[in-house]
């Protein structure tokens, strides 16, 4: 049987966001969204954990180099994330409330097609210390 190991490598955001439903009234956006429907929007500290399963490579025993999945992170989300109005700076959520459901899938749709096939992949992400989100399942 194969020798799987899980790494994974933690990173946190800042990001402001507002959730709410174009389609919905008011009263119905402040129903469902309460304070997160507040239209001057409001901001989290994320906490994002990337876990990749694979066995390690022969040559370096590495699963993945751990400082290249560094530089991947930061160079397709929290560039892209960090210090941004999700709602206004990214593209993705023009059409896509930024629930941390919403947020936790279009950061694994980043990542996914530059890490290896052969890995799976896991995103974590800690919109606050109790409550947190994993995609896929």
């Amino acid at each position: 049987m194969p020798a799987k190991v899980a790494v994974y490598r933690k990173e946190h955001f800042n990001a402001a966001h507002r959730l709410h439903n174009s389609a919905w009234s008011e009263q119905d956006n402040d129903k469902i969204f309460g304070k997160c429907n507040n239209p001057n929007y409001h901001g989290h500290n994320y906490e994002l954990i990337v876990k990749l399963v694979g066995e390690p490579a022969a040559d370096t025993g590495y699963v993945m180099d751990l400082k290249v999945l560094s530089d991947l992170i930061n160079e397709t989300v929290l560039k892209k994330f960090d210090h941004k109005n999700l709602n206004l700076d990214v593209p993705e959520f023009k059409n896509l409330n930024p629930t941390a459901e919403n947020i936790v899938i279009v950061i694994y749709n980043l990542l996914r097609p530059n890490i290896d096939a052969q890995l799976d992949v896991q995103v974590r992400l800690y919109e606050t210390e109790r409550n947190f989100v994993e995609y896929p399942i």
